[in-house]
């Protein structure tokens, strides 16, 4: 059989051959180290080289460009910069530091640039967000109404936090800073609300205890934790608040709710303060550079409650700053309490004292206020900060206790039942219609005839009965979210009842 070739046919295919063949030319732009060390890399050659954009460098680590000067570029080095040697090629990238973001992300330990470090498969995302964007404009934000329940006691009576809110947490150390914002995860649970701890410059065992607690309490399924940690470079910690708020970006862009925590600014000032004097920058006070209020206004003004327009989603962010003996007017302290939207006042005094949470109901304010409250709240808690601020100008008196007047006397004693009701077991964040009944009891005088040792056991023994009796009540409340005079009188006869039964 002889096979005909016709010479149409074959110029026809190369023809179609040659129109689809497209020529490919790829284009680097390549500088080289002129020195290295402490993990800041100078090199030249990079002359269109963009702020925050991504180096790579002929070892395969990253970098970002920090510093543009005139002869050369300051990048730092994400990765061991004992890698990279003066001479080494350096290449561009084209775009600026990105993060992975997306619901795979959701239970997962991530470092900086959004890599796994958990020991799992890879975070698998098509999607990427550049670490560094504008914050939303004052016509797409709504202000805050939406209550942030915390499970606090003391917080959601007196310094409530909203959607969309920044509300600093402030104190020394070991004061119980990290254990308020790990509570309010996991009271979140059930709420969709999607949750992002920061730990930046932190011991890798603190975080691995973080992870197993939130674990234990299921709440590492809604919540992502990005990792800087003391061993990390401090290029690391200086990013991962930034990358966090990105990723949680993406739920507050797309309709949903966002909680991140920066544990801690203060860390991540010191990183930034580090690289700056690494870069040259001229210091200033305490040694840190001329932008570190920036620094820090540019990644909490990325928090908002975006209006109905931009799908009224929200991103509520609680930064934490440690302070040194109480010290709330130093550099960064009075920096970040002018940016947020209220604080919460940690107290070594309180804390040694066994009081727990150690908030300082006077020195904690809360600038949204009743806003972020439900009405039920408002009614109960109206009083509290009142009563307690008196107890505590009594309190100096309270030696002279024998010598005090009647009313002076039952004032004491009521702020003492008051102190003790805002106290609370770390891990057991409460429902709302709990915190009411029990501030209620307080402020209206049906704790005054319990003995103050035995404040915290009625209070255990009024959570049993509203769970296992008073289920009606519960139910109630969080229909109608006030105590209107129906609830009152309920709650008037729950209290009176349990009491009896607690005093029998």
């Amino acid at each position: 059989m002889t096979t005909h070739i016709r010479p149409e046919e074959i110029s026809a295919i190369l023809r179609k051959q040659l129109a689809d063949f497209e020529k490919r030319v790829e284009v680097y732009e390549v500088g080289t180290v002129l020195s290295v060390g402490d993990g800041v890399a100078r090199v030249h050659g990079l002359a269109d080289v963009m702020l925050g954009e991504l180096v790579i460098f002929a070892s395969g680590v990253m970098g970002m460009a920090l510093s543009l000067e005139e002869d050369n570029v300051g990048a730092v080095v994400f990765g061991d910069a004992a890698q990279i040697k003066e001479g080494d090629e350096v290449r561009r990238t084209n775009r600026v530091a990105s993060v992975p973001v997306g619901d795979r992300l959701v239970g997962r330990i991530v470092d900086a640039l959004g890599v796994a470090i958990d020991d799992l498969a890879l975070v698998e995302t098509h999607e990427f967000r550049p670490v560094e964007v504008k914050a939303p404009g004052v016509v797409d934000r709504k202000n805050v109404h939406e209550p942030l329940q915390t499970g606090i006691k003391v917080i959601d009576a007196l310094t409530p936090i909203g959607r969309g809110q920044r509300e600093l947490i402030i104190g020394d150390r070991k004061t119980g800073k990290t254990t308020l914002a790990t509570d309010t995860i996991i009271n979140q649970r059930g709420q969709e609300v999607y949750c992002f701890y920061v730990a930046i410059g932190q011991k890798r065992s603190t975080v691995a205890q973080l992870y197993e607690t939130l674990k234990r309490h299921g709440a590492m399924e809604y919540t992502t934790i990005i990792a800087a940690t003391a061993s990390d470079p401090a290029p690391m910690q200086f990013l991962a608040p930034y990358a966090a708020t990105a990723m949680a970006e993406y739920y507050r862009d797309s309709g949903r709710h966002a909680l991140i925590v920066y544990d801690d600014l203060t860390k991540q000032a010191q990183a930034y303060r580090q690289l700056s004097l690494l870069l040259r920058r001229p210091p200033g006070r305490e040694a840190y550079p001329g932008d570190i209020f920036y620094l820090h206004s540019r990644l909490l003004e990325r928090a908002a409650k975006m209006s109905d327009k931009k799908g009224a989603g929200s991103l509520t962010a609680l930064p934490i700053i440690e302070t040194q003996a109480g010290d709330i007017s130093a550099y960064i302290p009075t920096n970040v309490i002018s940016i947020t939207d209220g604080q919460i006042f940690l107290e070594t005094d309180l804390f040694n004292a066994g009081q727990r949470p150690a908030i300082n109901p006077g020195l904690s304010v809360s600038r949204v206020g009743g806003d972020a409250q439900i009405k039920a709240m408002k009614q109960t808690a109206g009083s509290l900060r009142l009563d307690l601020a008196q107890y505590r100008e009594l309190e100096a008196f309270a030696q002279f206790a024998s010598d005090l007047d009647q009313v002076t006397r039952r004032q004491l004693e009521r702020g003492q039942r008051l102190m003790e009701i805002i106290k609370q077991d770390a891990g057991v964040p409460l429902p709302v219609a709990y915190q009411v009944a029990i501030i209620y009891a307080g402020v209206n005088g049906f704790l005054d005839s319990i003995p103050r040792a035995r404040v915290r056991e009625f209070e255990q023994r009024l959570f049993e009965d509203l769970e296992s009796r008073y289920g009606g009540f519960v139910r109630l409340l969080n229909k109608e979210k006030e105590l209107n005079n129906e609830a009152k009188e309920s709650l008037d006869k729950i209290l009176n009842e349990v009491k009896e039964r607690f005093l029998a």
